[in-house]
């Protein structure tokens, strides 16, 4: 049996039918209208109600709407380790890509014998810097065009 080679072709990994898609678009909806920081309750058939922490509701949502978009879901504990092809599928980027990151130093790895690892707390972390570069360079961007008169 061969390794999955993608995040989408872990065993765990969810992909939603258009049925689920269509399912999850309404409750996605239905939770984002509900307000309150307390516990999120939940009613189950046969009249029994789950009381679930508050950050459960966030995670559902954002569960939900990746579903309705037709995505394949599954869910990594912070400080799981992945291969190199995950921690790409993760950033959206090629392996070799990743693997030139990893050897500048940009992001940060580990060896398990022969084979890198990468932590999914960096990878998050990582991710969140770039776009926050990102972010800053659209802002001088649009600072640079209003002061040329474009119109921005």
């Amino acid at each position: 049996m061969r390794a999955p080679h993608s995040m989408r072709e872990r065993p765990d990994a969810i992909l939603p039918s258009k049925k689920d898609a269509e399912l999850a678009t309404e409750s996605s909806r239905i939770l984002s209208a509900l307000k309150g920081d307390g516990a999120f309750r939940v009613q189950l058939e046969g009249g029994q109600e789950l009381v679930l922490p508050s950050a459960v509701k966030t995670l559902l949502m954002h569960l939900l709407t990746e579903m309705s978009r037709g995505n394949a879901v599954t869910i990594i504990p912070i400080h799981a380790e992945l291969t190199t092809q995950e921690a790409a599928d993760v950033l959206n980027v090629s392996r070799p890509y990743l693997i030139g990151l990893l050897e500048k130093g940009e992001l940060p790895h580990h060896m398990v014998g022969t084979h890198r690892r990468v932590k999914f707390e960096d990878i998050s972390a990582y991710r969140k810097k770039r776009e926050q570069q990102r972010e800053e360079a659209m802002e001088e961007l649009a600072k640079q065009a209003q002061e040329m008169g474009m119109g921005y």
